[in-house]
């Protein structure tokens, strides 16, 4: 356990996985605040491979809360809701600062209890708390800080995206093709659908998805392997696309997968979310976004850089898709982030400019939640 140097425990830092994309993000935020002598409390929401991603990260986590449906009024329950079951373990643990990557929950309660809550962002029409300041935004740089200061008293900035923060620690696994049975002469696609039930999705996003899926399939030499959402994603896969399916052309994952190393083993990416694009273009993988929301800055940034192709139009799946193998590069290895070291700097500054005190003693009740331990430079604005 972390200590100091006087031989005290260190600090107590919240972290709550809310989505997929945090796991990989966190997993050496993680590690990289316990080398500095902090402790860290992990909770986890039990929706979109959350737990299963932190369990095969090796994270021991607390499982709290659930997804609660598309339909506004329900995500402000279950926000609520969410904040009360993470209320007992916050007050029997007493963390000084809560950390996310836009943790709503978490923003809640921490502003209940008077806690100081850092959260990072890489997109600046994100819809936050608007009645709640966070102590610190973190961003990439190239996000515009404008939109952000009503959600923050103060914003700080890093350079490249935050997938810098994780992916030069990937090491890949090259026999992950053959794993899925996917041939030295066939094109592997993974593909990842639309976020269907988050605020920002726009439905045509929906219709270049059908697209792709059919200008794929067309394909005999391509297999693809679409990573669902959700069980009514999958099931509408299936009911779409059966034949596909039975021929083995789409494979629809019986286990989570590494997805670094899914899109490292691949020769194209296609996604209706913003991470798993941004993850292929730190690896030099040929990537096509259908996401139809507002585009923000990094995704503008990287593709006037030629590492991301947006799609606007099913003319544009069939004209502007790619469908070839790739020359599958080695990484070099390393054993440092410079960008993971500057974000956890920023983190470890607000302890320093003496936000450390603890959460309240008091707040509502609730229900005794679920755990589960698995095996296993500032720019202020």
């Amino acid at each position: 356990m972390p200590t100091g140097e006087d031989g005290r425990l260190g600090p107590l830092i919240w972290i709550d996985l809310d989505n997929s994309p945090h796991v990989v993000l966190f997993t050496p935020v993680t590690h990289q605040l316990e080398k500095r002598g902090c402790r860290v409390l992990i909770t986890a929401r039990d929706c979109f491979q959350v737990c299963g991603l932190a369990e095969r990260a090796g994270l021991a986590y607390r499982r709290l809360g659930r997804h609660y449906g598309r339909h506004k009024s329900l995500k402000v329950v279950g926000l609520v809701v969410r904040a009360l079951q993470l209320a007992p373990v916050v007050l029997r643990e007493r963390p000084v600062l809560a950390l996310s990557h836009g943790s709503r929950s978490q923003m809640l309660l921490a502003a209940a209890l008077r806690m100081p809550w850092v959260v990072m962002v890489d997109y600046e029409h994100v819809q936050l708390l608007p009645w709640l300041r966070a102590t610190k935004i973190i961003v990439p740089e190239v996000v515009p800080l404008a939109p952000l200061r009503k959600y923050a008293r103060a914003v700080s900035t890093y350079p490249g995206i935050k997938e810098d923060i994780y992916v030069p620690f990937f090491r890949p696994d090259p026999r992950l093709r053959a794993q899925l049975g996917v041939g030295d002469d066939e094109v592997l696609a993974a593909i990842r659908p639309p976020a269907t039930e988050a605020h920002y999705h726009n439905a045509a996003a929906e219709e270049l998805f059908d697209a792709v899926i059919d200008c794929l399939g067309a394909q005999p030499q391509v297999k693809m392997v679409v990573l669902v959402r959700s069980l009514h994603q999958e099931e509408e896969l299936r009911r779409e696309w059966p034949h596909l399916i039975a021929a083995g052309r789409i494979i629809l994952p019986a286990k989570v997968l590494d997805g670094l190393n899914l899109i490292w083993n691949a020769d194209l990416v296609v996604s209706g979310g913003g991470t798993m694009n941004r993850e292929a273009a730190a690896l030099g993988v040929p990537v096509y976004s259908i996401f139809r929301g507002r585009i923000g800055a990094v995704d503008r940034s990287l593709a006037e850089q030629g590492r991301l192709v947006l799609l606007a139009s099913e003319d544009e799946v069939r004209s502007k898709i790619r469908i070839a193998r790739r020359e599958i590069k080695p990484l070099a290895p390393t054993a440092r982030s410079p960008v993971l070291e500057l974000v956890v700097e920023e983190v470890l500054s607000v302890l320093a400019e003496g936000h450390n005190a603890a959460p309240a003693r008091s707040a509502p009740s609730a229900a005794q939640p679920q755990e589960q331990s698995p095996a296993g430079v500032e720019r202020a604005a």
